[in-house]
């Protein structure tokens, strides 16, 4: 996980000023947790740079576990993007009904901006409908394995106090 000193001394978030001194954002309780995961799972589909400053942006002011967030994001990554925004980008395609276009990624900006016009539509919807899935998927989820997990640790618990006494 990100380090809380470093990631409020980090040059990009300095504009959250106050918000990164909240204590909530930094404990790991299972709501603030569990709707980290979702957003930092969510951000993770958005198809610009700076998702990270997105999702550590949404988790300042939303009250979530930022380094939960922020970690998430990392599963795109330059290894899983082409194959993850590829798809999306079908999906895209075919939610809107449109033909896909023949490409090749290239992981720079640069070529981000110059094909915006033509795989930008079908990209965009196409991610924010998986990063919407995703992150419902991830929050509920998460949520039963949480729930899941101190229901068996009492059980636990309770096991062994009835042993002992």
């Amino acid at each position: 996980m990100p380090d809380p000193q470093h990631l409020r001394a980090h040059k990009n978030l300095r504009f959250l000023g106050e918000l990164l001194h909240d204590p909530r954002l930094w404990h790991f309780s299972r709501r603030p947790t569990v709707r980290g995961l979702a957003a930092g799972m969510f951000f993770a589909f958005v198809p610009f740079p700076w998702q990270m400053l997105l999702a550590a942006t949404a988790a300042a002011w939303l009250r979530f576990n930022l380094p939960v967030a922020v970690a998430m994001v990392w599963i795109t990554n330059p290894l899983t993007m082409p194959p993850i925004f590829y798809l999306t980008y079908r999906l895209g395609a075919w939610l809107l009904g449109s033909p896909p276009q023949s490409w090749t990624f290239e992981l720079s900006l640069h070529w981000l901006l110059q094909q915006a016009g033509t795989i930008g539509p079908p990209l965009l919807v196409g991610s924010l409908v998986v990063g919407m899935v995703a992150g419902v998927f991830t929050f509920c989820a998460a949520h039963l394995f949480w729930r899941w997990y101190i229901v068996n640790k009492f059980r636990r618990r309770r096991r062994v106090a009835t042993c002992s006494g």
